[in-house]
């Protein structure tokens, strides 16, 4: 699916814990998020990059200065860690989410 060289990345405006839902959801799909840690975006950061994808309008309207030499995507996702309901409820809402950004994703493979 991927390029052999490509190096992903994540990042945030904020550090936040690890959200059980996302492990739950991307375990489904075979992914083990378990270890993952939020990591603060910066300048040099952004300078490491070929493209940044910001995934919701806080992130967007938050983010650094984006260099130019950076080409940028914004996916306009719900925040499914905002989603108020039962526990099924909030799972569908993970789901739904991690299915976008897959989505996306092998579409970026795709180029």
């Amino acid at each position: 699916m991927f390029l052999k060289d490509w190096e992903v990345r994540s990042a945030g405006i904020e550090r936040h814990g690890l959200n059980p839902h996302a492990v739950t959801v991307m375990a489904e799909d075979g992914i083990d998020i378990s270890a993952q840690k939020s990591e603060l975006i910066d300048m040099t950061y952004f300078n490491d990059c070929d493209l940044i994808i910001t995934l919701c309008g806080d992130a967007l309207d938050k983010c650094p200065m984006i260099p130019k030499s950076v080409s940028h995507e914004h996916w306009d996702l719900q925040d499914p860690a905002r989603v108020v309901g039962t526990e099924a409820d909030i799972l569908t809402e993970f789901r739904k989410t991690r299915d976008l950004i897959k989505e996306q994703v092998q579409n970026l493979s795709n180029i």
